[in-house]
């Protein structure tokens, strides 16, 4: 064993009131929830399921009008228990087997007899993709459903499963005023670093232990790929070469498991993982690494669902901030969430966790976003090294300067330039990632 549990104490007068702390679980319980596959295309699912229960019978035609980021993100990745990837066969198994009743899962009846039904579907011409130009937010799906003289219409925005606009000929059910502050912002309590630190340390352990199914779902995908051939089998290849060119050690464990995870959910595997914030690879890679690390210290159970809370609230607070989708990908987000929960297994303290995190926006702050894929496994490997990386620095006192880059002395500001780059600086990037990946 190369490491050992380091005893943990920290000594904090709690200052979040049980009210406060039941805001921050009601949001962590709505931003972790599982999800079947990438949950881009499985959102667009979900609003032709929705339609087509509103027609009240399977569509002849389905036109879907979709925001850029919505297509970026439904290209390239696979559909669980399908073979297949891409948005056609995503709105197909909506209207033929799809169940909003499940939300994320919404396509956890697919079987072999409804994706041969879905090819006949899409062969037949039955969907119309386009690109919703004036769409009022990056998350926008807009879904008319057809049949006949009969129509009905469900809008999704700005979260991946929340409706805006409910109608079936001509007659509104629901319609609400696209707000994407409001929604991307999570409209919940506004968090800082310091309130997530405290929440995760101070709260009574009962109240978080529900975190701990984000391990067991994702573990379970990680193993699910080790033993299959999905997606480049990064994973798998890791674990492979790992003892020869990293050695039997954590940081191999680490960037096997997560990439593994990462792999099987790209690849199409037919599980469930645990999302953050609305992506599946982000709430893999604010979870495997922090699993995997823990089993490694032998850290006990408290240690461990108190790390994992940790890494998930770190994730949930950047993306307030940041946006549901845009230009910076989500591994940014989610690693720098485990770099913090890292140095909390290490051993360190509130200020060490504000230095890592630093560490990590003076090095990931820029890559972008071109898609969900199997490569993105690629993408969360570099996430997962950086965080160990940043961690160890601050441990070791080191913490980058604000006379360097983006950094600022408060971690609060230094989180909020990472986000206003990625929101706001990044969006002619998205504009030209996009046009590459439709026009090559």
């Amino acid at each position: 064993m190369l490491f050992k549990t380091i005893n943990i104490t920290h000594i904090l007068i709690s200052m979040l009131s049980q009210s406060e702390r039941e805001e921050i679980a009601h949001l962590i319980k709505r931003e972790v929830v599982p999800a079947m596959g990438c949950t881009e295309p499985v959102a667009v699912s979900l609003a032709v399921a929705k339609a087509t229960e509103l027609l009240g019978r399977v569509p002849s035609r389905i036109e879907a009008r979709l925001s850029g980021n919505i297509i970026k993100n439904a290209m390239g990745v696979g559909i669980p228990g399908t073979g297949m990837i891409g948005l056609p066969i995503a709105i197909a198994l909506g209207a033929l087997i799809g169940k909003s009743e499940y939300e994320l899962e919404v396509l956890r009846d697919v079987c072999p007899e409804a994706v041969e039904r879905g090819r006949k579907y899409i062969s037949e011409g039955r969907i119309d993709i386009s690109l919703a130009a004036d769409a009022p937010s990056n998350l926008h799906i807009d879904i008319t459903a057809i049949d006949g003289d009969d129509s009905a219409r469900a809008v999704i925005s700005c979260e991946h499963t929340h409706y805006v606009r409910l109608e079936r000929n001509g007659e509104v059910m629901l319609n609400e005023t696209v707000s994407t502050e409001s929604h991307d912002a999570g409209n919940d309590r506004e968090l800082n670093m310091a309130t997530v630190y405290e929440y995760a340390m101070e709260s009574p352990i009962e109240e978080l232990r529900f975190i701990l199914q984000a391990r067991d779902l994702n573990m379970a995908a990680a193993q699910t790929a080790l033993a299959g051939d999905y997606g480049h089998s990064l994973g798998a290849t890791i674990r492979q070469y790992g003892l020869k060119y990293y050695g039997d050690t954590p940081v191999e464990h680490m960037i096997s498991y997560t990439s593994a995870a990462c792999d099987a959910r790209m690849g199409g595997a037919p599980i469930a993982v645990m999302s953050n914030s609305g992506s599946g690879n982000q709430g893999i890679t604010a979870t495997m690494p922090v699993v995997s690390f823990a089993q490694d210290v032998e850290a006990t159970e408290e240690q461990t669902i108190r790390a994992l809370t940790l890494s998930h609230l770190t994730s949930i607070y950047i993306k307030q901030s940041l946006g549901r989708l845009s230009a910076l990908c989500g591994c940014v987000v989610a690693s720098t969430g485990a770099s913090a929960a890292l140095v909390y297994l290490m051993g360190g303290g509130f200020a060490q966790v504000c230095a890592a995190v630093k560490n990590m926006v003076a090095n990931l702050t820029g890559m972008i976003c071109d898609g969900a894929k199997p490569s993105c496994a690629l993408k969360i490997s570099s996430g997962v090294s950086t965080a160990m990386m940043s961690a160890m620095l601050a441990m070791n006192g080191k913490c980058v300067t604000s006379a360097e880059g983006i950094i600022s002395d408060d971690v609060d500001r230094t989180i909020h330039n990472l986000t206003s780059i990625g929101r706001d600086a990044m969006n002619e990037t998205d504009k030209l990632v996009l046009q590459i990946m439709t026009t090559k």
